[in-house]
């Protein structure tokens, strides 16, 4: 959905850019192709017809002084896309002893999702949990056990027991404890009357904090009707959507919550723990522009490196040390992050910057190759690589051991000297401005020098 959609708008803004003139024949044809773009994306027809309207009489007929049409055009189309998505960002203010919900119907993914809810705020120094109440699905419970081990999140549940409200008895003492408790609860195939009652029962007893609708993308507009009866029904504060990665039917449900005023809280991108954001409309639409959403980028790093770890890591790249160990440390938080594709889309200068097709793939191959020469260095090598380039015997000997090319351990012993050279020429770090250790103002500087300096 983003990229198909992303295509389209951003060949939109630069039919509009590069036109001479403005006049009914560009605006028909800018119009055209946005409804052929909305509709694909599983956009409400009327919800396009009403946008085509308003574009058509503005963009034709209003004037603005002091400001040129083209430049009107691309901010009315910027404008009311932001509407469709729901205008401004909707945040949970999330602090100690607070506890969420989560409901949904069946297939949704309410359990992998309280599990990437539970280390996204893990990460942001909370101490959360979940308490598993989905007495229904024999799998349930063992699912989320495998999922807390996994990530080190601590799951309370009990296979035996059939009623949820004895569960959470159970627990109750051990989950004070707690900063965060979330809630995973059954679902169902359509919203019944067992299923409302049992949520209300379980509201009625744990008081949540929030109560948040889980929608799987695929369900398109249906997402309007869903969220319109859970809201009615049991009076949720908003959703998060699943699986935005692999439905071309993911703005049908973005705009359906809006049209429901059902707030968007989170979307999740993939099925690993940290392939969750939050959702925010202009950041967004900022990314399938190809403008970059650097603030999103930046909460994807949060969620990856604890905040203690990057404290450390930050007063460490302070002192001006940066061994071959907070190299691997800097690869292996990128690769969480996401694939190189996803992290480039959301640097300014980088999302429109044409590369060659296996480029990107090539990249993380490389990634996994100066993963095993590190792991195959020893303690002074990975403090001093310096010494390596002095004598060959230690670049056959990494070879070796390894199993990779001198000619790719050279090329990491390069890449690791402008990254240092690059640390050291910025400002002080801040790990918490910045993709794993690198500033934003930094990370601007190197999109700036993608293709010159840095080698990929």
């Amino acid at each position: 959905m983003l990229e198909k959609l992303g295509q389209t708008l951003r060949k939109m803004t630069d039919k509009i850019a590069s036109a001479i003139f403005v006049d009914k024949t560009l605006v028909e044809s800018i119009i055209k192709e946005l409804q052929r773009a909305l509709l694909d994306a599983d956009v409400n027809v009327f919800l396009v017809k009403q946008l085509s309207e308003e574009i058509r009489k503005k963009a034709l007929d209003e004037k603005l002084k002091g400001v040129e049409k083209k430049e009107q055009i691309i901010k009315l189309l910027h404008d009311r896309l932001l509407e469709l998505l729901g205008g401004e960002k909707a945040e949970l203010e999330i602090k100690k002893n607070q506890k969420i919900l989560l409901l949904g119907l069946y297939g949704s993914g309410k359990t992998t999702t309280s599990a990437k809810l539970a280390n996204y705020y893990s990460k942001r120094g909370l101490k959360a949990c979940i308490l598993g109440l989905d007495v229904h699905r024999p799998a349930a419970s063992e699912q989320l056990e495998q999922l807390g081990k996994q990530h080190s999140i601590k799951i309370f549940t009990d296979k035996g027991e059939k009623n949820p409200i004895k569960i959470y008895e159970k627990y109750k003492k051990e989950i004070e404890d707690y900063d965060l408790l979330i809630v995973d609860t059954a679902g169902r195939h359509t919203l019944d009357k067992e299923l409302v009652e049992e949520i209300k029962k379980i509201s009625k007893k744990i008081s949540p904090d929030y109560i948040i609708l889980v929608i799987p993308a695929d369900i398109g507009q249906s997402a309007k009707t869903l969220a319109s009866q859970f809201k009615e029904a049991l009076n949720i504060n908003g959703v998060i959507i699943t699986r935005m990665d692999s439905s071309a039917k993911g703005g049908g449900a973005l705009t359906a919550c809006s049209e429901t005023k059902a707030k968007v809280f989170f979307i999740t991108t993939g099925e690993k723990i940290n392939d969750i954001e939050t959702f925010n409309p202009s950041s967004f639409i900022s990314r399938i522009l190809g403008m970059g959403d650097i603030e999103t980028l930046i909460e994807k790093v949060n969620s990856v490196v604890s905040q203690d770890k990057q404290k450390a890591t930050q007063k460490r790249l302070e002192e001006g040390k940066f061994t071959m160990d907070d190299m691997l440390e800097q690869l292996e938080s990128l690769n969480q992050v996401g694939t190189f594709d996803k992290i480039m889309e959301m640097i300014p200068g980088l999302g429109k910057a044409k590369l060659p097709d296996n480029l990107l793939s090539t990249q993380e191959g490389k990634m996994k190759k100066w993963k095993f020469a590190i792991q195959s260095m020893t303690q002074e090598e990975k403090e001093n690589p310096e010494i390596i380039e002095k004598q060959s015997s230690r670049i056959q000997r990494i070879s070796k051991g390894s199993g990779i090319s001198t000619s790719d351990i050279k090329s990491l012993l390069k890449q690791y000297k402008i990254l240092k050279d690059f640390i050291k020429s910025g400002d002080s770090m801040d790990l918490s401005k910045g993709m794993a250790g690198i500033s934003q103002k930094q990370m601007q500087k190197l999109a700036r020098k993608f293709g010159k300096k840095v080698r990929i």
